[in-house]
């Protein structure tokens, strides 16, 4: 009788061969060849590839831009109706820590007169905090459209999709630059 340990460590010999040898026998070279051959072909076309340059014209347009970030006036907040995250613990396109953005939002064209090129500029109202008294609220109604058009009207509570339908502030996200 052979020892317990030997025939296991037999087994365990056996199936690995025979796992080996299926693989070699479905999987050749050439199928590695191949594999190896397309991620090389990709890793060299990959930077050929066209890519959506618009958002970073956005971001250049929010960089370059002249004025108070803070002041209703400011070219980005041409349709934003509500308070600026930017006065209460957020930025112009992030809002403040213990809220979340709204899941639905409006959108509206700002014309940057610093290059002249119109934007989109998506509004996103931020929920679940409470309302700060010390916030910056503005009423840019640029455009706006009567009420029974829900998605041209910007006096609506956006935070009605959230779970927290508490309305704290409003950002301005850039989008993309307008179509002529």
């Amino acid at each position: 009788m052979k020892n317990p340990l030997d025939l296991l460590l037999h087994r365990l010999d056996k199936s690995v061969e025979n796992g080996a040898r299926m693989a070699a026998r479905l999987h050749g070279r050439r199928s590695m060849l191949t594999k190896l051959g397309a991620v090389l072909v990709g890793t060299v076309v990959a930077p050929v590839l066209p890519f959506n340059r618009s958002y970073s014209s956005a971001q250049a347009a929010e960089a370059g831009a002249d004025g108070d970030v803070n002041a209703c006036d400011y070219w980005r907040y041409c349709a934003l109706d509500g308070n600026l995250c930017n006065s209460s613990g957020g930025s112009m396109s992030s809002c403040p820590p213990g809220s979340d953005a709204s899941k639905v939002a409006w959108v509206g064209t700002c014309h940057n007169p610093n290059d002249g090129k119109d934007y989109l500029v998506s509004y996103n109202d931020c929920c679940g905090k409470v309302e700060m008294n010390s916030a910056t609220f503005c009423f840019g109604n640029e455009r706006e459209r009567p009420g029974y058009r829900m998605g041209l009207h910007n006096d609506i509570n956006w935070c009605m999709a959230n779970t927290n339908k508490g309305y704290h502030c409003t950002v301005a996200v850039l989008v993309g630059v307008a179509d002529e």
